[in-house]
């Protein structure tokens, strides 16, 4: 079964459940790859969308509700905050498990030793190597700020 049937159907049984909550968030979800649909037949490499397009949509609504919510915290909204708790737990459910920071430097450490990098220039190198290995469970904007505090301890 795919990511797109997969959703849809968890989107049918939410409104057979009459959860309101989580039919709010799969309608958002259905209406990006709908979008995204859209501008993968417009563009000038029309392709289908797959499920590596809809991860890739799934981690950027990640990101976004991720911000919210440190938004939320720093203003005292409860109310939002909770909202999107709920819009992330739904969302992150279609992912692989992400590694956790520990894992994540761990990681990243033995890379740089593997590949021999001595300075941030070679950054790009330790990236594309985490990208070949770990492109869906491993959040590179931390992985980035790993590597660039060990370049610049040494």
């Amino acid at each position: 079964m795919s990511l797109r049937d997969k959703i849809e159907t968890d989107y049918k049984n939410s409104l057979k459940s009459k959860d309101k909550g989580k039919i709010t968030t799969y309608r958002l979800i259905l209406s990006a790859i709908k979008d995204l649909d859209i501008l993968n037949r417009s563009g000038s490499s029309k392709k289908q969308t797959d499920d590596n397009d809809i991860k890739k949509l799934l981690k950027k609504m990640i990101k976004q509700r991720s911000e919210s919510i440190e938004l939320y915290k720093k203003s005292n909204r409860s109310d939002l905050l909770e909202a999107e708790k709920h819009e992330l737990s739904i969302l992150s459910y279609y992912l692989p498990k992400q590694i956790s920071e520990e894992e994540t430097k761990k990681i990243c450490h033995e890379i740089i030793e593997k590949i021999g990098a001595t300075s941030i220039k070679d950054m790009g190198k330790v990236m594309g190597e985490l990208k070949k290995d770990y492109s869906d469970t491993i959040d590179f904007s931390k992985a980035g700020s790993i590597i660039k505090e060990y370049f610049n301890k040494k």
